[in-house]
């Protein structure tokens, strides 16, 4: 059980590293579309060839046939999963610090239920309860960091990362409708998709068109060589390190017990991004307000999560 839960606690550990480093690319004058673009062309590549290595050239083959046959769908859900759940991410790290993103990225909570909803879901009250408490945590932690003279840090800090909150569920259920034969879906390979980083490099690679579609819009200068190296650490910390290590961890829970222990560890993001904040971008302590919000939001966390297994 401890081994468990260190391994989900480092894999909050480098999920968080993904709020930090987008801060820091941030402040450096690095542009957001950048910071979230090649995270998503690094992992392609990075998922790619590590498919190719351990399950062979046959195997990815099979992979890029599911992509072409339902082309549509993995550009569509990618698009939207990855797409737009990232750019908004980035985009709000240029108005708040990362450790206030990573707390309202916590709506995602909310915005699942909400998503699971909209294809037929149901749930208890008391999961309604604990999300209540996670919305207060995070309108305390995004409260006291705006004034009333300048409101941009709440309009462009908070709300973008707010509607990133519903486009990951949205684009991550798609897929998972899809497994299972939704009608007006494409029947697409269960097989292929009961590993984990498939499912990832497909929509990774799926969400390239709307990289390259949002750049003559957003029309950025080149990056610079920090920036280059900061993304691609991003999507081997996030991407690949976190990733493995959670789906890790909950593979080897047996019990229920065990995996709310695990994905209750997954709160530590929040802590684990002030902390790299204070200690790496000298950021100053969050006031009392706001570590009162941190506080009510991972309680909040770890109730619902608890309640669910």
């Amino acid at each position: 059980m401890i081994r468990l839960m260190l391994a989900g606690l480092a894999a909050g550990l480098f999920f968080s590293a993904t709020f930090v480093l987008n801060r820091a690319m941030s402040l450096d004058g690095g542009h957001w579309y950048w910071s979230a673009s090649l995270r998503y062309l690094y992992m392609a590549l990075l998922l790619g060839v590590g498919l190719a290595l351990f399950k062979g050239p046959v195997y990815l083959g099979r992979v890029m046939g599911e992509l072409v046959r339902h082309w549509l769908f993995w550009t569509i859900s990618g698009s939207i999963g990855f797409g737009c759940f990232y750019a908004l991410i980035c985009f709000a790290a240029d108005f708040a610090p990362g450790w206030v993103v990573a707390t309202t990225w916590q709506l995602t909570i909310i915005a699942t239920l909400v998503v699971l909803m909209g294809f037929g879901g149901r749930f208890a009250r008391r999961i309604w309860l604990y999300a209540l408490v996670v919305l207060v945590g995070v309108a305390l932690v995004n409260l006291s960091n705006v004034d009333a003279a300048d409101l941009r840090p709440l309009l462009l800090g908070a709300l973008p990362v707010l509607v990133a909150a519903f486009c990951y569920p949205l684009g991550n259920q798609l897929v998972w409708e899809a497994q299972r034969g939704r009608r007006g879906l494409p029947q697409i390979d269960g097989d292929l998709l009961a590993n984990s980083f498939t499912k990832v490099l497909l929509l990774s690679i799926g969400s390239l068109p709307f990289w390259l579609l949002l750049y003559p819009c957003v029309r950025p200068g080149l990056p610079s060589g920090g920036q280059l190296a900061t993304a691609a650490l991003v999507a081997v910390s996030s991407g690949v390190i976190a990733t493995t290590l959670f789906l890790h961890a909950r593979n080897h829970a047996d019990n229920a017990s065990k995996l709310a222990a695990v994905d209750a560890t997954q709160s530590s993001e929040v802590l684990f991004a002030l902390a790299g904040e204070i200690v790496f971008l000298h950021a100053a302590l969050p006031g009392p307000v706001a570590l009162v919000g941190v506080a009510v939001t991972i309680f909040g966390l770890i109730a619902f999560v608890r309640h669910e297994h």
